[in-house]
């Protein structure tokens, strides 16, 4: 549904904002295994086909299992600092 793959895409977007403004710079999106499975429906059902989701919002995405549903837009170069990943919910 289109709906939801702007609601996500809009996510990444606010989160990679709020980390740029914190003077972070976002470079990936970690999304978990459901998450993914969602994102990777709306996609293919908005522009046909069966592909593989490898960027999203023009950040690559890298999946990890036990995040679930949830997604992570992240400045990996400091990751484990204070503030420099956001976490957001994909699947309803």
């Amino acid at each position: 549904m289109r709906g939801d793959l702007i609601r996500i895409l809009s996510s990444i977007e606010e989160k990679a904002n709020e980390l740029k403004l914190e003077g972070y710079e976002p470079d990936v999106v970690i999304v978990g295994r459901e998450a993914y499975e969602f994102i990777r429906e709306q996609v293919n059902e908005e522009f046909g086909g069966d592909e593989e989701v490898a960027e999203l919002s023009g950040l690559p995405v890298r999946v990890v299992d036990e995040f679930g549903k949830d997604a992570l837009v992240v400045d990996s170069k400091v990751l484990g600092y204070e503030n420099s990943a956001k976490r957001f919910r994909v699947v309803p």
